[in-house]
């Protein structure tokens, strides 16, 4: 510990991403990236934005992008934010919309950055416990708070809560900012962006790094009413006013218009997503019901940890959270069917050698 650092500093606990290793290669199911490359159209894109103009600032307004997103969602073009990130779009939102003096509330088992956020801006939170089945506890939000923030489906059990429930959060909550992070709606959720014309206090926030195969590229966004958007620039602009770069911004164009490459690979991930399930469930495990790109999962007999272990040394990385509640789960990314069927094939090995 640095003498340098400031109190902040010493008592944050910062985020761990997955691992990534480089001693050997890897099928890597741990940090829920796409299989598929971004769309032709987007390489295409990158390549010609690879240009002279880089000498120049980009567009601290993201115009072009937020435009093509907001005719894609039907929505006006101040109700687009756009951010390095939904990880960035989150992290200033907290800041946005939340005050220290004020207690907000997101799920027990959520997104690990959520309490990060949180102490990094000094503001209090409750955890809302997820039921036994990791079911979103709805009730639990529906008390005096200064604020929600619930991932929709929630990561890491890619649980998903239906639009009833959120509105019923919405209208308990009218005075105070709902996040509802959405960064895996599109693989089989059903999204609250049509809710955005009648709550003034939703804010949604989306990604291009799943769905749209962009997890390079550092681009997320949020939807909500020209207030909440106001109040994003206002955070953003007093950080840096140039978070989205040339080349950034021209990729996301493309990949938001390809729509037929987006449906498509969409597609295949959730047929893949659906026969893993079954194999797995052949083998023993219980699956939690799935409606993001990764499954949640756990094993009769054998333990995540080892089953972790097991298959990282046979070349498959997933991802084990040694945390209360969940410490007998892995996350599995749902990668190409080949990647999968490797996958099936080495957690078959490791069943077999421990009932042995």
């Amino acid at each position: 510990m640095s003498k340098y650092w400031s109190e902040i500093t010493k008592s944050i606990e910062p985020y761990v991403c997955g691992e990534q290793p480089k001693d050997k290669k890897y099928v890597k199911l741990n940090t829920n990236e796409n299989p598929y490359p971004p769309s032709p159209k987007v390489l295409e894109a990158i390549r010609n934005a690879a240009n002279a103009d880089l000498r120049l600032y980009p567009d601290p307004n993201c115009d072009e992008l937020s435009e093509t997103i907001a005719k894609y969602y039907n929505l006006d073009r101040n109700q687009v934010f756009i951010g390095n990130g939904s990880d960035e779009v989150l992290a200033l939102s907290f800041l946005a919309f939340f005050n220290t003096n004020e207690t907000i509330i997101f799920p027990d088992i959520s997104y690990s950055f959520y309490p990060v956020y949180a102490d990094l801006y000094n503001i209090n939170y409750r955890l809302a416990k997820l039921e036994e089945d990791y079911s979103i506890p709805v009730g639990d939000f529906m008390t005096e708070n200064g604020g929600i923030v619930i991932p929709n489906p929630n990561a890491p059990t890619a649980k998903c809560l239906d639009i009833a429930s959120i509105k019923k959060i919405l209208d308990y909550n009218s005075n105070k900012v709902v996040i509802i992070d959405e960064a895996y709606i599109d693989f089989g959720g059903t999204s609250v962006l049509s809710l955005i014309k009648d709550y003034s206090n939703l804010l949604v926030i989306q990604t291009l790094s799943k769905s749209r195969s962009l997890a390079g590229i550092r681009l997320g966004f949020a939807l909500g009413q020209e207030e909440l958007i106001d109040g994003l620039n206002r955070i953003k602009n007093s950080f840096n006013s140039y978070t989205i770069d040339r080349v950034a911004a021209i990729a996301a164009v493309e990949a938001i218009k390809d729509e037929e490459y987006f449906k498509e690979c969409v597609s295949k991930i959730i047929n893949t997503r659906e026969k893993v399930i079954e194999k797995l469930m052949v083998l023993g495990f219980n699956v939690v019901p799935s409606k993001a790109n990764f499954i949640f999962v756990s094993h009769s007999t054998c333990s995540a940890k080892e089953l972790f272990t097991k298959l990282r040394e046979k070349g498959v990385l997933v991802r084990f959270f040694n945390k209360d509640r969940i410490n007998n789960y892995l996350r599995i990314s749902i990668g190409s069917d080949e990647e999968m069927d490797f996958f099936i094939e080495k957690v078959k090995e490791i069943v077999d050698e421990l009932k042995d």
